[in-house]
């Protein structure tokens, strides 16, 4: 695609375009609930990934919705970005991906091969998932927007959920951390193109095989790590219930994010989610940069695994076999006046 052809307004795009935790909690707080359906096993109330229905004793719908604006100069990429980032809440929930949508805003005054392109990259990523594009909704808007409306199956006896942990579980981390910092430096011209190819391949990866290697452990509880960062999905998965300790020196960072970092190349949805998630959280001996890249907003971020401590280390060592930075990250402990501890070992 030739450079006239490129998105070229890509501020705040991804999952930083997102509404910040502390602001949806206080509207979703006052929605009214209505009758409680015996069926409906995860709704919005739960702050899970996905909304999961049962049908039958052994079926269950799970459902989810997801899009933003660009984050990549590129259509075809931010389609493959915008798809896989939508369809891993299926993923997050245990379930497997059965059928999508489109939805997309574009403007009426743009070159129709730019949105061509961005349904293209998206269509191929539902079709990697092992599902059907079925159709779609389209408005003439200022401004691109494009994601999925994505339905799943999962064994409801088998089906994860975010707050589900146990004390003594291992969390593992399937992604590396960053791309919301790179994709910040990159706006500016201070990304290099290997620290965005390493980006894009992240967040153009399926969450398919993690969530498949996972389902032969025994896995407590499961999120993936989006807008709200690693810290604010983690800060979910500990439910006001439990505490955990995270190792700062093995998380995987995608390269090139710490020094975006150092050089307060960060994002405002990042700075929000300090703001929100700070509180819980208590640093020791972890760099600035360090810290950043643990609020950075990502954009089709890795899952984050509640794992029973026996099965953690073969878990991680199969992830990597397959070829994903997944690491060990930390531990769940029984509730302490700490909810969250970050040290530097």
């Amino acid at each position: 695609m030739s450079k006239e052809d490129k998105i070229v307004f890509c501020t705040g795009g991804g999952c930083t375009a997102k509404l910040g935790a502390g602001v949806l909690s206080r509207i979703l707080e006052k929605l009214p609930r209505g009758e409680k359906d015996p069926d409906l096993l995860v709704g919005y109330d739960s702050r899970d990934d996905a909304a999961v229905y049962r049908i039958t004793d052994d079926i269950a719908l799970v459902q989810t919705v997801d899009f933003f604006p660009p984050m990549v100069d590129d259509p075809y990429t931010f389609g493959q970005i915008a798809a896989t980032n939508a369809l891993s809440d299926v993923y997050a929930m245990g379930g497997e991906v059965k059928t999508a949508l489109n939805l997309v805003c574009f403007p009426e005054d743009m070159d129709l091969n730019v949105l061509g392109e961005i349904l293209r990259g998206g269509a191929e990523k539902v079709a990697e998932a092992g599902g059907s594009l079925a159709g779609g909704h389209s408005i003439a808007d200022s401004g691109v927007k494009y994601g999925l409306s994505v339905t799943g199956l999962v064994d409801p006896h088998r089906m994860y959920t975010n707050d589900t942990g146990m004390p003594g579980d291992k969390l593992v981390l399937t992604k590396a951390l960053g791309v919301g910092l790179l994709c910040t430096a990159n706006r500016v011209g201070e990304a290099s193109p290997e620290e965005m190819e390493a980006a894009i391949r992240s967040m153009t990866t399926l969450n398919k095989t993690a969530a498949e290697l996972s389902r032969k452990y025994r896995v407590h509880a499961a999120t993936d790590v989006t807008g709200f960062s690693f810290l604010g999905h983690l800060h979910e998965m500990m439910g006001g219930k439990l505490s955990c300790v995270i190792h700062a020196n093995v998380v995987p960072v995608l390269p090139g994010a710490e020094r975006a970092a150092d050089a307060f190349l960060y994002t405002a949805a990042g700075q929000r989610n300090r703001n929100h998630t700070g509180p819980f959280v208590q640093f020791e001996n972890v760099s600035f940069a360090m810290e950043e890249v643990l609020f950075d907003p990502q954009t089709s971020g890795g899952l984050l695994l509640a794992v029973d401590p026996a099965d953690a280390a073969a878990l991680e060592q199969e992830l990597r076999a397959a070829g994903l930075p997944a690491s060990i990250v930390g531990e769940i402990l029984p509730k302490q006046e700490i909810e969250i501890a970050v040290t530097d070992k």
